[in-house]
C-alpha cells in the first residue's frame, strides 16, 4: 500500500490566536480559512510540504457530539489533555528559542530524553500539546 498522512486535525477554542501560533510562532504556510468567528476551520502546514497539512477545527462543531460531550472536551483542552501533535525538526534549540520568543507556553525545555530523543514542548493556544523532537 502506498499511504501518506494528508491531514490531522486539533481543535482550536481562539481561532485567530492558534493561528498567530502556528503561522507566526512556527511559520507555517495558510493553506485555507474558512467559516465566522470561532466557527473557523483553518488548514495550515510547513512550508515545503503542500501534502502535509493540520486542521485546525472548532471541537464543538460536530452535531454528533452531545452537551455532555462538548463539556469534557472543553475540560480537556483547558488541561492540555485533549489534542498533542509530535514534529520533527534538525535545530531543536533554535526551534525552541523562535517559538519560546513568539510566546508559546514552554512545557519542557530540551532535554535528551532516557529513551534516546531530544525533545521539547510547549502548548498551543488552546492547549494542545505540541513536542518537537531532534531529528538528523
Amino acid at each position: 500500500m502506498d499511504i501518506t498522512i494528508h491531514t490531522t486535525a486539533l481543535p482550536h477554542d481562539d481561532p485567530d490566536a492558534s493561528l498567530a501560533f502556528y503561522r507566526d510562532a512556527l511559520g507555517f504556510e495558510v493553506r485555507s480559512d474558512v467559516g465566522q468567528g470561532k466557527m473557523r476551520w483553518i488548514t495550515v502546514g510547513p512550508a515545503g510540504q503542500p501534502g502535509t497539512s493540520i486542521l485546525l477545527a472548532p471541537p464543538a462543531a460536530d452535531p454528533g457530539v452531545t452537551e455532555e460531550e462538548r463539556a469534557t472536551i472543553t475540560r480537556m483542552m483547558a488541561k492540555g489533555t485533549y489534542g498533542w501533535l509530535l514534529l520533527a525538526t534538525p535545530d531543536l534549540d533554535g526551534t525552541f528559542e523562535k517559538v519560546q520568543a513568539g510566546g508559546a507556553e514552554v512545557v519542557q525545555e530540551p532535554v535528551e530524553q532516557p529513551y534516546g530523543v531530544r525533545d521539547c514542548a510547549f502548548r498551543d493556544p488552546a492547549g494542545n500539546l505540541i513536542r518537537f523532537q531532534e531529528v538528523s
